[in-house]
């Protein structure tokens, strides 16, 4: 094929060297850390990292008898832990600007439709992942923290530690956040070819299996957790199937001309 019959490779003299790279990147990592500061100073300000805390762990005490408190058994833990909120707190209000940061670093490096497949993945894993947080404070939090104290008994008096509950709400986030990540999981290894959209559909009930026993390894021994985790993840891999099927036949790449026959 002559040289008139080949497409123009979209990249073709977009080559940078290896230290302007680097140099882009310092920059990309700066104005990400900047942007996490600026959200920890506003938020240390307003609220203050009190009155996030006391946020963080109002649906527990809203479950607790009436002038329960969490107690704090560690003699630094009333000013560090309130910190580590606010610093939590700060990198996801600033995640879209960490994450722009990202997509504007390597963006330059991809094809047009690596770009309609790349961008799409990074909006929706950042929202679902958001989504999957706030699910789990509003609707998973009130409903096991009140299954729980409804079998304490009468006798004990329940006085959480700060420290025990941070670490648990971390836990918690982080698990209901990754598995809420599910669709784009499924959207990538369809995309990539590692496995067929009949085979996803095959392995339903199998995933079924899996997202129960997630369930149960990573949420607290109660039912409400579990299926407050498992059925969405069900739900959930049936969107991302649906997902993986309308990403691949809009980001296909675009197919080459053949070469006209001599």
């Amino acid at each position: 094929m002559s040289s008139a019959d080949q497409k123009p490779d979209e990249l073709e003299g977009t080559e940078q060297p290896f230290v302007t790279h680097l140099v882009e990147l310092r920059d990309r990592l700066i104005r990400a850390f900047i942007a996490v500061g600026v959200c920890f100073g506003v938020l240390a300000l307003w609220p203050g990292p009190a009155a996030l805390y006391d946020l963080l762990a109002q649906p527990l005490v809203a479950s607790m008898p009436e002038g329960s408190k969490l107690i704090a058994t560690n003699v630094i833990s009333p000013f560090l832990v309130p910190l580590k909120i606010t610093l939590m707190a700060a990198f996801l209000a600033a995640l879209p600007v960490v994450l722009y940061q990202v997509w504007a670093f390597v963006a330059p490096g991809l094809y047009t439709h690596e770009k309609k497949l790349v961008l799409p993945l990074v909006i929706s894993s950042t929202l679902l992942f958001f989504v999957g947080v706030a699910f789990c404070y509003f609707i998973v939090f009130r409903q096991v923290f009140s299954f729980i104290q409804s079998f304490a008994p009468k006798s004990i008096t329940a006085a959480p530690d700060i420290e025990a509950y941070l670490s648990f709400v971390l836990t918690m986030f982080i698990a209901f956040g990754a598995s809420f990540e599910v669709p784009v999981v499924v959207v990538v290894l369809a995309r990539m070819g590692l496995v067929s959209i009949e085979k996803l559909k095959a392995f339903r009930s199998y995933f079924v299996v899996i997202a129960f026993i997630i369930a149960a390894v990573v949420t607290p021994p109660d039912v409400v957790s579990q299926l407050a985790l498992a059925i969405p993840m069900c739900i959930l891999y049936e969107v991302g199937i649906w997902a993986a099927v309308v990403f691949i036949k809009h980001t296909q790449a675009p197919v080459q001309d053949s070469p006209p026959a001599s």
